[in-house]
């Protein structure tokens, strides 16, 4: 067990740190909405697409960890509509929450995975988070658009992350090796990309009196404690074992990811109590992820 926490310390102390930074030092909202950029369209798809293109086969077992996953995320999609009345009567604002019982914070999981398993965890991690935001917009922007396939289509059509996913995964089927230079620089833009990202974690950071409301409580308890059991049970169901099933299980224990509360704020949902439930789920993950790293560490990869 306390194995587990000495790998949540170091990125959660980043997170922190970020906190702290953003409301002591640089507490200019541009600052980091320019950090949030950064990362978000040039540094994190580059170290999804480098895990990806340099990643070792993924095995015959592939399509049962993608398809686990998925089905991890539908989970948390009807789990989270079953309360949706404890939520919010209208039905947007009730979709804008809801997403943080499936939505996955890809910036700690690369982060955490690479702690746990090494270079070989970040590229099965990085395909896991890379292979589900398509299905998490699908399910968040289609639940909180009237009539909007077109918008969907076209939203991951554009998303970063799904087109470094795309596009480090027909490297790697194809089998071409990265050219030494361009190796070296998507190395350094990758080590760049977990420091500031989880730094940007901290900076959005929202917690007030309103946390304590008992739907924001169901909500963090079907993010971090029945999608893990539930991808456990399935992992046990179809076989999934060693490094696939460490993460999977570590992907379906995620805090919830802050492109939810971009998507609330366009779409009209409720932004304020968004930021606040992905600051619940961050914050409360640091005890749930210790607990659980702690436990995947005796699982033989």
């Amino acid at each position: 067990m306390g194995e587990g926490f000495a790998l949540v310390v170091p990125d959660f102390a980043l997170i922190m740190l970020g906190a702290l930074l953003a409301r002591r030092v640089m507490v200019q909202p541009e600052f980091w909405n320019g950090v949030e950029r950064l990362v978000y369209y040039v540094l994190f798809p580059a170290m999804l697409f480098r895990s990806l293109a340099t990643a070792p086969n993924l095995g015959a077992g592939a399509w049962a960890l993608l398809g686990a996953a998925a089905v991890t995320v539908l989970a948390g999609f009807f789990l989270g509509w079953m309360i949706r009345r404890a939520i919010d009567p209208e039905p947007v604002r009730a979709a804008s929450q809801i997403q943080c019982a499936y939505r996955f914070n890809t910036y700690i999981g690369m982060a955490l995975a690479g702690q746990l398993a090494g270079a070989a965890g970040t590229a099965l991690m990085g395909a896991l988070c890379g292979s589900m935001v398509p299905l998490a917009n699908v399910l968040a922007v289609g639940s909180m658009t009237r009539g909007g396939w077109r918008a969907i289509l076209l939203g991951i059509g554009r998303n970063p992350l799904v087109l470094a996913t795309l596009a480090g995964a027909l490297c790697h089927a194809a089998g071409w090796t990265l050219p030494r230079p361009l190796d070296a620089l998507l190395a350094r833009l990758a080590a760049a990309a977990v420091a500031l990202g989880l730094l940007g974690v901290g900076a959005a950071l929202r917690v007030d009196r309103s946390v304590w409301q008992p739907a924001g409580w169901m909500i963090v308890a079907i993010k971090l404690l029945a999608l893990p059991a539930i991808a456990w049970g399935l992992a046990q169901w179809w076989e999934i074992e060693g490094l696939a099933r460490q993460m999977l299980i570590l992907f379906a224990a995620l805090p919830s990811a802050s492109s939810a509360y971009i998507l609330a704020s366009r779409l009209g949902g409720d932004a304020p109590a968004v930021a606040r439930l992905i600051s619940l789920t961050t914050v409360a993950s640091a005890l749930t992820l210790g607990a659980i790293l702690g436990w995947l560490r005796g699982i033989s990869p």
